[in-house]
């Protein structure tokens, strides 16, 4: 697949050439295309190649990457094909970069494979986080399950109380004199106290 520029300031005749390959797989029973190479022209010769990495897909799918670029900020998809060529001196960025190169039906991509990993560091910071309420929210419903109930029940018992000699002002009815040796005392036969237990 080769892109003409043409005139471009002080570079004659830029052309941009991608070497697609395609390949069936028996594990995923379909072709995928892969883009192996990428060099670039200048007046009719090579003047730099790059070696391409991780960009596949199916064949009736196109490929889609935010940036495809030789710089290391970039994630490095284009990496020069040796340590003595002119490549190295080069940075080439894509931006927004998509490509098809086969089964292309009505001159429009088809559904795109995204370069994005599904291991992205913002993905797996969500993962632990989530791990982490769940362990919280676990060890909250088993405090809550093993929490022992609060019971409440008071026990009321009829007991005597002892006083000592009342005035006569008081009732009668209601207190009984004890024969004891000593002070003259009184019990009250009504009365009663509670135990409360928690």
């Amino acid at each position: 697949l080769s892109l003409k520029f043409g005139d471009i300031g002080n570079l004659k005749g830029l052309v941009i050439r991608f070497l697609l390959t395609t390949s069936y797989y028996q594990l995923s029973v379909q072709n995928w295309f892969s883009l192996h190479r990428l060099q670039l022209l200048y007046n009719h010769s090579v003047l730099a190649t790059f070696n391409v990495t991780r960009i596949y897909a199916p064949s009736s799918y196109s490929f889609h990457c935010e940036h495809v670029s030789s710089l290391q900020r970039y994630d490095a998809l284009l990496i020069p094909s040796s340590a003595n060529d002119v490549s190295k001196l080069w940075e080439v960025t894509f931006i927004g970069f998509q490509i098809q190169g086969f089964n292309i039906q009505e001159g429009h991509f088809a559904y795109a494979k995204d370069c994005a990993s599904f291991f992205s560091p913002a993905i797996l910071m969500g993962l632990v986080m989530s791990l982490i309420l769940l362990l919280v929210l676990a060890y909250a419903l088993h405090m809550l399950i093993h929490l022992k109930s609060l019971d409440r029940h008071y026990e009321c018992k009829a007991s005597p109380a002892y006083f000592a000699q009342m005035k006569d002002n008081d009732i009668g009815d209601e207190k009984e004199p004890l024969r004891s040796s000593g002070n003259e005392s009184y019990e009250l036969r009504n009365q009663q106290f509670c135990k409360i237990y928690i």
